[in-house]
C-alpha cells in the first residue's frame, strides 16, 4: 500500500504520521505542491499538510490542489487533511473559509460534539483535551459532514466525511523538530499572539506523546478493512 503526502512548505511533513506508516509498512511519497506540482493519483491515503498561505490565496496551484482534493474525496479514498490541509478538505466540499477571531498557536483545549464522542478515532478521547494548533483562519461545516470537535475560537475543529476522510484543524503530527521550526519561520504570528517560542515548546513537549497515539490509531483506523 502507498500513501501520498501533500506538502506545502517544506518545513511542515508528516511527522508522527510517517513513523505510523513505516511501522505498517507503507511507502510514502512526498511532494512539495507549490514547486512539485501534483502526483498523478493520491495513492492509498492522502494526506494533507499544513502551510501558511491561505486556500483563499490566487496561485494556481491552490485551485489545482483544490480540484484534486475533491475528487480524491468523491473517490471515496481515505483522506488526513491538517490544518490547511483541513481547509482544503472544507473548501473541496463547499464550505466557506474565513479569518478566525484570533490565532491559536501552542495548546488548545478542544470539546468533543456528541457525534464526536461516538466516532471511531475520538470516541476513547476524554471529551475535552489539549491538542496543538497554530492557525488564523476557520471554515464552516461542509455538507454532508460530521461535525467532532471545536474550541471556543473555532467552533468547528475537526471534522469527519463518510467514514475514511478526517479534516483536523490542529496537528496530531507535530514533532519537536516541527515546532522549532514553525516558531523560526512563522515568529511574525508569535508576535501577534503575544508568545514565546519557549513558551510554546514548554506548553507543547508534555502532549505531544498523547497526540502521536492518536496520529497512530487514526492511520490504523483509515487502513482497516472494517472501516
Amino acid at each position: 500500500m502507498r500513501a501520498v503526502c501533500l506538502k506545502h512548505v517544506p518545513f511542515e511533513g508528516p511527522g508522527a504520521f510517517a513513523t505510523a506508516l513505516t511501522a505498517r509498512g507503507m511507502s510514502l511519497d512526498q511532494y512539495l505542491v507549490p514547486r512539485d506540482g501534483l502526483p498523478q493519483d493520491a495513492g492509498d491515503l492522502l494526506i494533507v499538510m499544513g502551510g501558511p498561505m491561505s486556500v483563499n490565496d490566487s496561485e494556481p496551484w491552490i485551485a489545482e490542489e483544490t480540484a484534486f482534493i475533491r475528487s480524491t474525496l468523491l473517490a471515496g479514498t481515505a483522506v488526513i487533511g491538517i490544518c490547511l490541509g483541513s481547509q482544503f478538505m472544507a473548501k473541496a466540499l463547499g464550505a466557506t473559509v474565513r479569518s478566525g477571531k484570533s490565532l491559536e498557536i501552542g495548546m488548545t483545549q478542544i470539546r468533543l460534539t456528541k457525534d464526536g464522542q461516538r466516532d471511531p478515532l475520538f470516541g476513547s478521547c476524554p471529551e475535552t483535551f489539549d491538542v496543538f494548533e497554530w492557525h488564523g483562519e476557520v471554515f464552516d461545516l461542509p455538507k454532508d459532514c460530521v461535525a467532532l470537535a471545536g474550541s471556543d475560537v473555532a467552533p468547528l475543529q475537526a471534522f469527519r466525511y463518510g467514514t475514511s476522510a478526517y479534516g483536523l484543524l490542529f496537528h496530531l503530527e507535530m514533532e519537536e523538530a516541527g515546532i522549532d521550526s514553525l516558531c523560526r519561520e512563522c515568529a511574525p504570528d508569535l508576535t501577534k499572539a503575544r508568545l514565546t517560542a519557549q513558551q510554546v515548546k514548554d506548553m507543547a513537549l508534555p502532549h505531544l506523546p498523547q497526540l502521536h497515539r492518536m496520529a497512530d490509531r487514526l492511520i490504523d483506523h483509515l487502513l482497516s478493512p472494517q472501516r
